[in-house]
């Protein structure tokens, strides 16, 4: 990153929307559709957790890691509008497939709900690291407000990956392959995400 680009982040100088190049448009497009996907469906998993899980000891924990999600999805609700940037037409599938994840892995006890956060959220770290890089290598990007914002969201969701293996993620039934499915799953939908 540039001197200069450091010091119009430093100074929180805010670049409207519509001045980046077309290559920075099209980014930020791209990031803001995959990460209101992707805030759609761990509300749902939360929600598909807590519907199973909700009176157990594990509910206060997933309740509040779900209310930091609500918070990522509302933001990004916002930043979609900010930026006129076009949402996944997958929103359907992202709410029925992230609610089936997340009650899914609760019916199978505690510890496997754990390793589903444990193994969406590691994905979904990676990934805000990749965005953050890439905007930061942009010299068009000065938008210091969303790099805060995805910032502040990765390490919530670094957050909650820890929460995952302090309550056990790691002694769930075969926890390696039921994590590297999920992985690939949510691998798999962010792919699609920036196209579709």
């Amino acid at each position: 990153m540039s001197v200069g680009k450091m010091l119009h982040l430093a100074r929180g100088i805010h670049t409207s929307p519509g001045s980046c190049t077309q290559r920075c448009s099209k980014l930020i497009d791209t990031v803001l559709r995959v990460d209101h996907a992707g805030e759609l469906g761990a509300n749902q998993i939360y929600r598909g957790q807590m519907a199973v899980l909700g009176h157990t000891k594990a509910g206060k924990t997933i309740q509040h890691m779900w209310e930091q999600e609500k918070v990522h999805k509302k933001e990004f609700d916002r930043l979609i509008n900010k930026y006129r940037a076009r949402p996944t037409a997958l929103l359907p599938f992202w709410n029925v497939a992230g609610f089936a994840l997340g009650a899914g892995t609760a019916l199978l006890g505690e510890k496997a709900a754990m390793a589903c956060t444990v193994a969406v959220e590691s994905v979904i770290v990676e990934h805000y690291n990749d965005q953050l890089r890439k905007l930061m290598d942009d010299p068009t990007f000065t938008d210091k407000e969303l790099l805060d914002t995805i910032q502040r969201f990765r390490d919530e969701e670094q957050e909650h990956h820890d929460t995952g293996i302090e309550h056990g993620a790691e002694q769930a039934p075969f926890y390696r392959a039921l994590t590297d499915v999920i992985k690939f799953g949510c691998r798999t939908a962010i792919k699609i995400a920036e196209k579709v």
